[in-house]
């Protein structure tokens, strides 16, 4: 599973520019299944064929990053955040530009606090104030480069093990694709399963809408990561998920704006976890939403629910998941496709 993930994780792939992660879960894939095609918004859709009852699981593709939108006459590059940031996590990163001639390496950088006024100092450096420097000395050494008005960007950073964990970038929803991946080697499930691997989460859930609306399953389901709340600071949170307790079932997020699991959906995920003795985590959350807020409202309405992964400091390029928890909502989910349709 580590080097599954690793494998993900360090694959890159912005909203809208997947290709790159895509045909790494079309390898891993494409011995399992019986089908697998490209729609035309990109994303990949796995069927492995069965009975009539349809079956989604799903987990998006695309990660956080950033899009060039100006470059100076000095070769400075200005640009825009494709996805939810928190701009104080970008500044000093290490990045990659997908240009047309390949990867160019640069740093975000800001002005120094050496030279800042005192009130300056006092505030939080907006993007605005940002830039990056690829080493280049004039807009035409940029374009010469590969880069242009643009070109995509991702973090520069690989997983790497920290004990029973792991942390890097993207783990938002690489850790999702993975265990998709490896719950279908692992099912007996006799449905058809369709495994999608989604485009343009971050930005609006857009792959999980026209996919689902494709397919038209019976039930679905979204793997993502959530929010783990064991870290220093967290108690007024009020929530009580942890790294290495079990997958969590989601019964509502964005204070129900997003997901409301029905209770059936529940059912299913709660009494197949208890039945295999699976340990799980319950979240109800007040931000954040995942592909089954919008699969849930297709058509005339398709019940979803969401396994995740905890994970600690989501949309950043250090974020943290546990390896225990990685495998069991593997087999959560591998079981869970094998009696859904008990419940539907």
């Amino acid at each position: 599973m580590f080097e599954l993930l690793k494998k993900l994780s360090n694959a890159h792939g912005i909203s809208g520019y997947e290709d790159e992660i895509r045909e790494s879960v079309k390898a891993e894939l494409e011995s399992y299944v019986d089908e697998i095609r490209v729609d035309k918004l990109g994303n990949l859709i796995c069927i492995k064929n069965g009975s009539e009852f349809k079956e989604m699981v799903c987990a998006h593709m695309d990660e956080i990053g950033f899009m060039v939108k100006h470059i100076d006459d000095k070769g400075f590059i200005r640009f825009t955040p494709i996805g939810g940031w928190f701009s104080q996590i970008a500044l000093g990163q290490r990045v990659i530009l997908h240009g047309s001639k390949g990867k160019v390496y640069g740093v975000i950088g800001c002005k120094p606090p050496h030279v800042m006024k005192d009130e300056e100092r006092r505030k939080a450096i907006e993007f605005k104030d940002m830039f990056i420097d690829v080493g280049a000395e004039s807009k035409d050494d940029v374009k010469e480069m590969g880069v242009e008005i643009g070109t995509p960007i991702t973090i520069d950073r690989e997983l790497v093990k920290i004990g029973n964990r792991v942390t890097g970038k993207a783990l938002d929803d690489r850790a999702g694709l993975a265990v998709m991946i490896e719950a279908l080697k692992r099912t007996k499930s006799d449905a058809t399963i369709y495994a999608v691997a989604t485009v343009q989460e971050e930005v609006g859930l857009k792959g999980a809408r026209v996919s689902a609306f494709a397919i038209e399953p019976d039930v679905a389901l979204a793997l993502d990561v959530c929010v783990a709340t064991d870290f220093p600071g967290a108690d007024s949170l009020h929530m009580d998920v942890k790294l290495g307790k079990g997958p969590t079932i989601t019964i509502a997020d964005a204070s129900g704006r997003g997901l409301i699991a029905t209770k059936n959906v529940l059912s299913w995920l709660k009494e197949t976890a208890e039945k295999n003795e699976i340990p799980y985590q319950l979240e109800v959350a007040e931000g954040g939403t995942t592909d089954a807020t919008a699969i849930q409202l297709t058509k005339a309405g398709i019940p979803s629910g969401v396994v995740s992964i905890p994970a600690r400091y989501i949309h950043s390029p250090v974020e943290v998941v546990d390896m225990r928890d990685m495998e069991n909502s593997a087999n959560l989910v591998a079981r869970a496709l094998e009696r859904a349709e008990k419940y539907f």
